[in-house]
């Protein structure tokens, strides 16, 4: 085992202890890639499973069903409306065409594809009584909420495409104020949704909504398969942008998100499977990509991991994280991929991120990341953490991660970060070509087994050695 004492700065000098192998409780099991080949093979096979769902050429133009686009009329029946017709006639299109259509909730069907027309605009109500409650999950907790902005449960190919805009329309005098004014009104029902998940109540018996001030998602899709979005722009997000749970075959492309409210990620899979996010463009207030499934209690009991993502061509500006996984990571996330992204902004805080605890458990493997240009950031390029919230009974684990060809012009606080449990070293950490410049601490780690640094550069230093 490669061992670091804690707190302290370690720029090349390592130190091999012969009786560190003894104390580790977590021996990997998993994949070992040797050379890039094998990661970028694996990613191909894995693009193969991905595709995006076909839609018949018949399209119901919601102005057909009562919809006006003068921004006051609430069209949450025209919608509603549009949206069965679609799909009792086998699916297609339901079309919105130019102009400001204001509404509620939308709930998409199977075989419905929601299509804004180029400048089309779809601006959401902030008032609550346009949610109906609906099951889902809420920061990786399942309960009764809120509707998403736009929601979907148990729906086979559905897609939301066009150059039209998704507006949340939230602000800091409505939906942000429930987590920005202190005393922050949604944490008295966050930490009854913790205690509830904790003791494992019944989720469709965590009953929230009225005077519990848990925000709503923008859109979250819930146990869906063959989905696509594609080309929109999303805006004012309430919360989370777009959270499909449980999915699996998901395509993610051509999207530009712009939020920066309290907690409006960017794309948050959960206990998804395959998933392709290509093209993508984030500005937000919180990770532009965070990976999840499920926190704690819910996390083991569903078990449901997060699982062959492929993240490739996005930019990232404003966020805590570009390409982040956590901190609900409790059902484990294995063979996640990202090359060729942008990531430039003193308010990114981090490249990629892996957070988690002895609360979440779980296990993190076969995380792939190549050709990542940056010109700033601010905290670390390369963060695994294992404390990130309080501790607990269940020791996570972080292996197989590959880092290659990331090229940083102005870094921020650390080059690399690791922070894990001595039982539980973080294993296998290879960072190849890499070159990261105006960090003010170079490497800051603790617990490591088998590290490998080869023609890594730090502030100008051959850190490799």
């Amino acid at each position: 085992m490669t061992k670091f004492k804690r707190g302290r700065v370690c720029l090349i000098a390592m130190i091999f202890t012969s009786t560190a192998l003894s104390v580790t409780a977590q021996q990997s099991t998993g994949i070992v890639w040797k050379t890039t080949a094998e990661p970028l093979k694996e990613m191909e096979l894995i693009r193969k499973q991905i595709k995006a769902p076909a839609f018949p050429a018949r399209d119901f133009m919601i102005t057909n069903y009562g919809a006006k686009g003068d921004g006051k009329t609430l069209n949450t029946e025209a919608f509603k409306k549009a949206i069965a017709a679609c799909a009792k006639s086998g699916g297609g299109r339901v079309v919105v065409p130019l102009g400001n259509f204001f509404t509620g909730a939308i709930h998409l069907k199977s075989n419905v594809n929601l299509h804004l027309a180029d400048s089309a605009k779809i601006t959401f109500s902030v008032e609550t009584k346009n949610y109906p409650i609906v099951f889902g999950r809420w920061e990786g907790m399942e309960l009764m909420n809120y509707s998403a902005l736009i929601y979907a449960y148990g729906q086979k190919n559905i897609a939301i495409t066009g150059k039209g805009t998704l507006d949340g329309n939230a602000t800091y005098n409505d939906w942000y104020d429930w987590n920005n004014v202190k005393p922050r009104k949604q944490v008295k029902a966050r930490d009854l949704l913790h205690v509830m998940n904790e003791k494992q109540i019944d989720p469709r018996k965590r009953i929230f909504g009225d005077g519990s001030f848990l925000r709503p998602n923008f859109i979250q899709l819930y146990k869906c398969d063959n989905i696509l979005i594609s080309d929109v722009k999303m805006i004012n997000s309430p919360m989370w942008n777009v959270n499909p749970v449980l999915c699996e075959n998901v395509t993610l492309e051509n999207m530009k998100i712009i939020a920066h409210g309290s907690n409006t990620d960017g794309i948050n899979p959960e206990s998804c499977k395959n998933v392709l996010i290509r093209n993508c463009y984030f500005d937000t207030g919180d990770d532009c990509i965070a990976i999840k499934s499920g926190r704690d209690q819910d996390g083991r009991r569903i078990a449901r991991p997060a699982e062959n993502h492929i993240i490739e061509n996005c930019e990232m500006k404003d966020g805590h994280g570009g390409v982040v996984i956590g901190s609900e990571i409790s059902g484990g996330a294995r063979n996640i991929f990202a090359i060729n992204c942008i990531m430039d902004s003193p308010n990114l805080d981090r490249i990629l991120r892996l957070k988690t605890s002895s609360s979440r458990g779980g296990t993190i493997e076969n995380i792939f990341m190549k050709d990542i240009k940056v010109g700033a950031y601010a905290d670390a390029a390369i963060t695994c953490n294992m404390f990130y919230e309080k501790p607990g009974k269940f020791m996570p684990v972080i292996r197989n991660i590959w880092v290659e060809n990331v090229d940083v012009e102005k870094g921020g606080d650390y080059g690399i970060f690791v922070n894990a449990y001595k039982e539980s070293p973080v294993q296998n950490l290879q960072i190849i070509n890499c070159n990261i410049r105006g960090v003010k601490t170079p490497m800051k780690i603790d617990y490591v087994k088998d590290l490998k640094l080869e023609n890594v550069k730090i502030n100008g230093k051959d850190v490799s050695k």
